[in-house]
């Protein structure tokens, strides 16, 4: 039986509106703004601070620099552990354990973050990828961006974002099917894609 279930969606196909609307009929917890609002906790840092770090990879040079400061490779500059530098990497770490802490508890919506990927060995979790027409998704994002925004633009930079977060941290294709049970399409429609994912969950 499944008691997990894990989110993965393109920008635009109202895969966040679906998780939302999965986890009341289920009466689960949901983890998205809440995974957010758990990492900050945990780092003792502003919810915001988190969301410019979220699901996204830090630049090489960064990355690169980092590696640096953790084995002091900079003259006059003392070793630091992981924990000391708040980045995109930090946060990618933080959300796995909180990943990891709510499969344990169980009856969860968990949205984004590779959840897919770290808890791929479960039993008990369906993994599900939400994706949609590019002309949907387009009038979707304008709908809530507004038409001054390039919504095209931002919906190709938020699905390279995600893409290499998983490439990044599990070295995986994010839409390769084998990471999931289902993969489904939301033109059907944010209520009937949530029914039949709650179908699959409950049979």
């Amino acid at each position: 039986m499944f008691r997990i279930l894990t989110v993965a969606r393109e920008f635009g196909s109202g895969g966040g509106a679906i998780a939302q609307r999965i986890a009341d009929i289920l009466e689960w917890s949901l983890l998205d703004k809440a995974l957010i609002e758990k990492i900050a906790r945990t780092a003792q840092v502003d919810p915001e601070a988190v969301l410019q770090c979220d699901e996204r990879v830090d630049s090489w040079v960064h990355r690169a620099s980092r590696r640096g400061l953790w084995h002091g490779a900079f003259d006059g500059v003392a070793a630091v552990t992981e924990t000391d530098v708040f980045d995109a990497e930090t946060v990618a770490g933080l959300a796995r354990q909180v990943v990891r802490e709510a499969g344990d508890t169980g009856k969860c919506v968990i949205v984004g973050r590779g959840a897919q990927c770290v808890l791929q060995d479960r039993a008990d979790a369906l993994h599900v990828f939400i994706y949609a027409p590019w002309a949907d998704r387009v009038a979707r994002v304008r709908s809530r961006t507004g038409a001054a925004k390039d919504a095209a633009e931002l919906i190709r930079q938020m699905d390279q974002e995600r893409a290499g977060y998983i490439r990044t941290y599990f070295s995986s294709d994010w839409k390769n099917p084998h990471l999931y049970q289902m993969m489904i399409s939301s033109q059907m429609g944010d209520e009937n894609v949530a029914q039949l994912i709650v179908d699959a969950i409950q049979r």
